[in-house]
């Protein structure tokens, strides 16, 4: 008779469902020229962005993340999954964890809920935690979600912020299967460098700051970035874990049907790309429509992707990520045969 460790061993973590949604808001490179010093060719020209969404007034994180997570569900043909996690930097409140909200919401009451705060690379450590849950046989359906409302913490006189970010949710749900079938997610690489976390921050509302009794500065209630070197440390991160995530999968960069990278912009998606040594046509891209959307872009791009008809069953797939922490992952697929049930 085999044990549940022989058993847990034979189990990988399959994705079954994709879902994303957009808020309804369209915001032009020419809304944002009328009040930044700023222009669509100058946006475009460092950024690719053309557009990007904004939530309405009182939406949060957990209504973008509710409707994701629904179709995704949908998608996977079964409204049930026994975890939720949620990758976010934007959660409704300090305190408590959004995720649990979203899955009461959801319907799915006792399920095990918690956030993942890796800024930009979230989704993709929610996957490996989910597949780990899957893998130790703690969970069976687990629903990962990255969902971000940037516009709620960026400075809207910040140009070099203002024009990147935008407001989006992603998700798919992960079920237990087999190594080698379609959809199974490969060997996951994640790392971190805490030393360079001022790269990316809001220095305030945390306890360091609070810690300090000191009112802070106006400034450090929003998000901060150091521009230059963060894309040098993108273009390096993502480049790197992605070649160790592929030779842990056992592939050659071209074997690679498409690459998912998180959509931070467009130079770096290039510049990945040209490093890894991997054809223009196979990395797919939506930043020019939804902006940055933190740890929502991946699955959200996955979405479209399947929508649209770019993503198909049988491709071979690398998604890599870089964010705040510093923090990065990367992990491989190949993609199988889902539907998705979010609004074109």
């Amino acid at each position: 008779m085999e044990s549940g460790s022989d058993i847990r061993a034979r189990t990988s973590a399959v994705i079954s469902g994709v879902g994303s949604y957009l808020p309804e808001q369209v915001v032009t490179n020419f809304d944002l020229s009328q009040v930044l010093e700023t222009s669509d060719p100058w946006i475009r020209s460092r950024t690719g962005i053309r557009e990007r969404r904004r939530a309405a007034t009182g939406q949060a994180t957990s209504d973008l993340a509710v409707e994701a997570g629904r179709r995704a569900l949908s998608a996977s043909g079964s409204d049930q999954a026994d975890t939720v996690i949620l990758a976010t930097t934007t959660p409704d409140e300090t305190c408590p964890a959004t995720a649990p909200a979203i899955a009461s919401r959801l319907g799915l009451e006792g399920a095990t809920a918690f956030d993942v705060s890796a800024v930009c690379t979230g989704f993709v450590y929610g996957l490996a935690v989910g597949a780990g849950l899957i893998a130790a046989g703690t969970a069976r359906r687990v629903l990962v979600i990255g969902a971000d409302v940037y516009s709620t913490i960026i400075n809207p006189a910040d140009r070099s912020t203002a024009v990147i970010f935008g407001d989006g949710a992603g998700a798919v749900v992960l079920r237990a299967g087999e190594p080698g079938e379609a959809g199974a997610l490969g060997p996951t690489v994640l790392g971190s460098d805490g030393e360079r976390g001022d790269l990316i921050r809001i220095p305030a509302g945390g306890s360091r700051q609070r810690s300090t009794k000191r009112s802070p500065l106006p400034e450090e209630q929003y998000f901060s970035m150091a521009g230059p070197e963060v894309y040098r440390q993108a273009v390096a991160r993502m480049t790197e874990v992605s070649q160790e995530a592929l030779r842990a999968a056992g592939w050659q960069i071209g074997e690679v049907d498409r690459l998912i990278a998180h959509q931070a912009n467009s130079r770096i998606l290039d510049t990945v790309s040209d490093r890894l040594g991997l054809a223009k046509e196979r990395q797919l891209s939506n930043i020019a429509l939804v902006g940055n959307t933190g740890a929502a872009s991946i699955p959200l791009l996955l979405d479209q992707a399947v929508t649209n008809g770019t993503l198909r069953a049988g491709h071979k797939v690398v998604l890599t990520a870089f964010g705040g922490g510093l923090t990065w992952g990367a992990t491989t697929l190949i993609w199988p045969r889902v539907t998705s049930r979010s609004a074109a």
